[in-house]
């Protein structure tokens, strides 16, 4: 899985499809990510010493295979490739549509 935690992506399948949003969480066991505003999924909460009890809502996780990243300089969907920076020689992301580097 190549996304990291505050990567842009759009879902390209299901129900939420066409959505964008900010990566919150990653699982790369799972291969599943968790997007700011997209499953939003209720949840019964008991009450605890902070919080009354009650319904909740959060989103949840969905496949990595089902989002893709937004490419920096044209804002449409891509894939993200690799290379290595000239400069540092360490290994960087880049975007497969404008080979534009993705931070």
């Amino acid at each position: 899985m190549n996304f990291k935690v505050g990567d842009e992506v759009v879902v390209i399948a299901g129900s939420d499809k066409g959505k964008k949003g900010k990566i919150i969480k990653t699982n790369r066991k799972e291969n599943t990510v968790v997007v700011e505003g997209v499953r939003i999924v209720k949840k019964h909460q008991k009450p605890n010493g902070q919080d009354n009890g009650g319904i909740i809502e959060k989103e949840a996780a969905i496949n990595a295979s089902n989002v893709m990243i937004i490419d920096p300089k044209t804002k449409k969907r891509t894939r993200i490739g690799h290379t290595t920076d000239s400069k540092t020689g360490k290994k960087i992301r880049i975007a497969k549509k404008s080979n534009e580097k993705i931070d």
